[in-house]
């Protein structure tokens, strides 16, 4: 009797505490398709089941529980859900509970890995070893090697952020918002300052774990240490929407992180209306394809060799949400096109709409023995469209009179859709059902 009350506590607990931690989108895999799980089916699906999908350090897509620790919270943030004033059933994991589950999961194949968050409770120093010790028993009392994300409080002390970062693969701080005057307004514990020190502390760390094993490798040959001395990367989360923050603010923000503290990734979260919303929110979200847009981005700031001052001029300080950035680069500067393919540096090429990295290394090995035409790209399956009115080839040089035309934009605006109807799906699988399966119960 005993063991089935305990077993429902986690059950709900469970329900809780997964839909509390659906919000936080840093360790969610922007290359994995949304999976769910409607027909009952799908081990490891990012819907409903608690678990998401993240990356980890060498590129592996894994699974991983998503979950907090608690959704109790000191802070009264105006976008969380857990806001100290939201009247939200509360939960609360003890750190045993958290590795039950962990390897529960881990141990019939649904997981790969733990996603562990938390509101902050009594202090951020309190909270911050509740989290640690539960990565603690998974590394040292059951040798877990599975990948570990923890969230980190940036409030903590550094040498609770330290050793969180020894049993962790992947830690991460959230931003949140690009501003201190947007913190000020809609989170006012929260100071930006004491959130870029913790991650320049973070960096540091990880750039004297990487020096000492160049070195040891150089010196003597130790054996394969399975889990690392501290983590490999850092992550963080900026919501959008929920102030009125430009697109160009919320890009040099995340491109002054991923120079300053090297983050590995910048997650863009669009905002959510909550229940009980604060009358400081706006009432709407943002539309989806904001989202979409500042990943591209993003994409392009770190890989494609842009600025955001060429993205977002100050006359247009937001991103175009019916072309993606790099084709609306191009039709502000129509002067620096066409781009002869067969001629042009590996950066004029990657600037060209409709070629990615892939492509332009396939151009740049290819044109060394012979003139590239289009029928060479569209072998390469180059979408021939977006890219004609900007490039000459060896059979092709695009019409002067469409490239300067005011109507070019046009020719890449996706057509009109029919609508379509919108059924109620059957509801999906929930985290208690999962704990019921593990139990037996179904």
């Amino acid at each position: 009797m005993h063991c089935s009350i305990e077993l429902m506590d986690l059950t709900r607990k469970l329900e809780i505490l997964a839909d509390a931690a659906k919000y936080d989108a840093s360790c969610a895999s922007s290359g994995a398709a949304r999976k769910d799980s409607r027909d009952g089916k799908g081990i490891g699906s990012t819907g409903g089941m608690g678990i998401c999908h993240s990356y980890t350090p060498d590129g592996r897509c894994v699974s991983l529980l998503k979950v907090l620790l608690t959704n109790a919270c000191l802070y009264d943030c105006h976008y969380c859900i857990n806001r100290r004033s939201s009247n939200v059933q509360r939960a609360r994991f003890t750190p045993e509970e958290v590795v039950r589950l962990t390897l529960d999961f881990y141990k019939r194949n649904y997981i790969e890995g733990l996603f562990l968050s938390s509101g902050i409770v009594r202090s951020a120093d309190y909270t911050m070893e509740q989290v640690i010790e539960v990565a603690r028993q998974l590394r040292e009392v059951h040798h877990f090697r599975g990948y570990i994300h923890l969230k980190t409080i940036p409030e903590a002390s550094q040498a609770l952020i330290d050793e969180a970062g020894r049993y962790a693969d992947r830690i991460s701080i959230n931003i949140e918002l690009p501003s201190q005057q947007s913190l000020d307004r809609l989170a006012p514990e929260k100071n930006l300052t004491n959130t870029k020190q913790a991650m320049q502390g973070i960096r540091q760390r990880i750039d004297e774990n990487l020096e000492a094993k160049k070195e040891a490798r150089q010196i003597v040959n130790r054996p394969r240490v399975k889990a690392p001395a501290f983590a490999t990367g850092q992550s963080t989360q900026m919501i959008v929407g929920a102030d009125d923050s430009s697109d160009a603010l919320v890009l040099h923000r995340a491109d002054e992180l991923y120079r300053e503290v090297r983050l590995r990734r910048v997650y863009y979260s669009g905002f959510s209306p909550i229940p009980e919303p604060s009358v400081l929110l706006p009432i709407k979200p943002p539309p989806l394809v904001r989202e979409h847009r500042l990943y591209q981005a993003d994409w392009l700031l770190r890989f494609y060799g842009f600025d955001v001052g060429e993205l977002l001029p100050k006359e247009d300080p937001n991103l175009d949400l019916d072309l993606d950035p790099k084709l609306a680069w191009a039709l502000r500067n129509r002067a620096v096109f066409p781009v002869d393919i067969n001629r042009a540096s590996q950066e004029l090429l990657w600037r060209i709409p409709g070629l990615g990295t892939v492509n332009v290394a396939r151009i740049l090995a290819a044109r060394r023995w012979s003139s590239l035409t289009l029928a060479d790209l569209q072998r390469m399956r180059v979408n021939l469209k977006k890219v004609q009115p900007f490039i000459i080839a060896a059979d092709h040089r695009p019409r002067i009179a469409l490239l300067e035309s005011p109507n070019l934009r046009q020719h890449f605006l996706p057509g009109p859709r029919q609508l379509e109807l919108n059924f109620r799906a059957a509801p999906p699988v929930t985290p208690a059902d999962a704990v019921m399966a593990l139990s037996g119960q179904l």
